[in-house]
């Protein structure tokens, strides 16, 4: 592993990067922490700069360009954008299980999963983790899929048997 090419990388790549890793870190806290408590709310604006920092730095981003220089990558930006605008409306509003519902899946789907992407060979995410073993991006995308699909069957069967809560 090296920070070489995240360090040699462009400033919106730097900024989409570090963004994206403190929305990754920030995350649980905000979602699994004391709803009441102040460091909730407080985590929580944190959290919603570092994804909208995230999407907005990906519009700069044109190395897996597919029509003219966007790809369906960008798609998720557009996406978490209006999510992000959402999730605040749901919590003003007082409907606290959009404003839940739509910040988890923003989370899981928005940020773990579309930031697997990041791993595809030839990727900075890829380059600095593996060091020149692309291929071992491949396996990285391979075990969050199976971890997504794992959790939504899990989630699944808690839904129809009645199983303890997966988080």
């Amino acid at each position: 592993m090296t920070l070489d090419p995240c360090l040699n990388a462009p400033v919106h790549i730097q900024i989409h990067a570090a963004s994206a890793l403190v929305a990754l870190v920030l995350g649980p806290v905000a979602l699994y922490g004391q709803r009441r408590a102040g460091l909730h709310k407080t985590v929580g604006y944190v959290w919603v700069l570092a994804m909208a920092s995230v999407s907005l730095s990906a519009f700069f981003i044109h190395s897996f360009a597919v029509i003219g220089p966007f790809s369906p990558l960008h798609g998720f930006a557009v996406v978490t954008l209006v999510s992000l605008w959402l999730g605040i409306g749901h919590a003003r509003r007082g409907d606290i299980t959009a404003h839940r519902a739509v910040f988890g899946n923003l989370y899981r789907f928005g940020l773990v999963l579309a930031g697997l992407a990041n791993f595809m060979p030839g990727r900075t995410s890829n380059q600095a983790a593996f060091d020149g073993a692309d291929h071992l991006g491949w396996w990285v995308i391979g075990a969050g899929v199976f971890c997504v699909i794992l959790r939504a069957v899990l989630r699944q069967r808690q839904i129809q048997g009645g199983m303890p809560h997966v988080a």
